[in-house]
């Protein structure tokens, strides 16, 4: 995709926890395919992550019932331990989330550029579903 002017999403959350555990969930492999998926027809049963600039990710998303799937992947651009992370996914888009330490909890925000193929609330819903879970598995853990 990669157009000059992409429209800006922002999904949030606030989560119960240290910004070292929040970082820890959100970046582990092993953390990952606990809680990246939209909904519960959904799983992530595969993660990878080479968290610093130049490094690569890829989450593999399947429909639990094995109708369909896909590699979320891309590249960091920037990696700040505990304070910021941006990358470009493999279409070309953009996404920068910043982890903001707020005295026992932590406020993750995540802004990614929308694709033209789906409503951009449909797209900010399943993004902010995933956001979520991840508050949840991270607050459970």
């Amino acid at each position: 995709m990669g157009t000059n002017n992409p429209t800006k999403v922002t999904v949030q959350t606030v989560v119960q926890a240290p910004i070292e555990k929040v970082w820890s969930c959100w970046t582990g492999p092993e953390h990952i395919t606990k809680w990246n998926q939209a909904s519960e027809d959904w799983h992530a049963p595969r993660a990878e992550n080479d968290l610093r600039a130049g490094g690569k990710f890829m989450t593999r998303m399947e429909a639990k019932d094995g109708s369909m799937g896909f590699d979320f992947a891309g590249v960091y651009d920037e990696v700040k331990p505990h304070e910021w992370i941006s990358y470009t996914m493999a279409d070309g888009r953009r996404v920068e989330i910043t982890f903001t330490d707020q005295g026992g909890e932590t406020k993750v925000v995540e802004t990614f550029d929308a694709e033209s193929t789906h409503p951009v609330e449909f797209q900010q819903a399943g993004w902010q579903a995933i956001m979520d879970n991840f508050k949840k598995y991270t607050e459970q853990f």
